[in-house]
């Protein structure tokens, strides 16, 4: 089994965190996990991306060859089309419904929309919207990773197990606010 995720958004929105999380809850399920070096995060804003690719047998890239992803997890709509090229035929888009509009000539957000609702296989959260409702704000992103675990090959409680660890250092309060913005978005995706 292997599994191959690109990960995108801008700068600040947790990609990284979302990368650790996976990474931790693979390793402690036995796996095995490569993660190519992330590019663009020096800039808070500025576009965000990554290839993490975990299995239960060697891997030898670090790198997601084109039409070979099994998902592209993105923060951001826009962001999701840079890199839906990555994804093979029954892949998976789990990304984010609200933009973060950080160029003047940001394109359309409804030809964003409808150009991705064209693959089969799309779930576009209101991961910002889910978040803000809960008082969460920062907390997209955990949203969206719940959203996600429908389709990864990670038990939820080992998803959950690596928040907890990731998160410890902020405190009991914000590991609570993180799990239940991951079970949020989960539940927003049937499965």
């Amino acid at each position: 089994m292997k599994y191959d995720i690109i990960l995108s958004g801008v700068g600040g929105q947790g990609v990284l965190s979302i990368a650790a999380i996976i990474g931790m809850a693979a390793v402690k399920g036995k796996m095995r996990l490569k993660q190519a070096e992330v590019h663009g995060m020096s800039q808070r804003g500025g576009a965000v991306q990554s290839h993490l690719r975990i299995a239960d047998q060697p891997i030898y890239s670090d790198l997601i060859a084109e039409g070979n992803a099994d998902m592209v997890l993105s923060m951001e709509p826009m962001e999701t089309l840079r890199y839906v090229s990555y994804l093979q035929p029954a892949g998976v888009i789990v990304a984010d419904s609200t933009p973060f509009v950080n160029i003047p000539d940001y394109p359309e957000l409804d030809d964003i929309i409808a150009t991705l609702r064209e693959y089969p296989n799309v779930y576009l959260i209101d991961a910002t919207g889910l978040a803000k409702n809960m008082r969460a704000a920062r907390s997209s992103n955990m949203v969206l990773l719940g959203a996600a675990s429908r389709f990864l090959p990670l038990e939820a409680s080992t998803l959950e197990a690596a928040i907890t660890s990731i998160f410890a250092r902020k405190g009991e309060q914000v590991i609570a606010q993180n799990i239940n913005a991951f079970r949020q978005g989960r539940a927003s995706v049937s499965g």
